[in-house]
């Protein structure tokens, strides 16, 4: 076993461990977790057979086994930047309707405390007309 396929395994093994221990501290959503899970078994996959990426470099046309390799890096970090600004818009989208909502009922609790107040005095003099 070469040096670098040492260090790949090495490399991969503490990503899954990493995403394990955040996962079960739930310092990281299940939904994050797979995504890392996925790319950890990737990378171990391709630390373990090193014959997979020339191959799949030869198959695709590709000069260089490393130009494939931070090409797919790159788009999956392209694609995780996307999906996390998706996700940043829906809660935005959310936290606007959160508020959106305790406007509203704070309108409401604002206009019932007057109308108890204002019952509260016609209560207390029974001398003046009821409005």
């Amino acid at each position: 076993m070469s040096p670098y396929m040492i260090a790949g395994v090495v490399l991969a093994v503490v990503v899954i461990a990493v995403v394990t221990m955040m996962l079960l501290t739930r310092r990281l959503r299940e939904k994050y977790a797979v995504l890392w899970l996925v790319l950890g078994v990737v990378l171990l996959i391709l630390a373990l057979v090193p014959g997979l990426l020339p191959g799949l470099t030869s198959a695709l046309g590709v000069l260089v086994p490393a130009n494939l390799f931070f090409a797919a890096a790159i788009a999956t970090l392209l694609g995780i930047a996307l999906h996390l600004s998706w996700e940043l818009s829906e809660s935005e989208e959310e936290g606007r309707r959160s508020a959106e909502q305790i406007a509203i009922l704070g309108a409401r609790v604002d206009a019932l405390e007057r109308r108890l107040t204002a019952d509260d005095g016609s209560a207390a003099a029974p001398d003046e007309p009821a409005r």
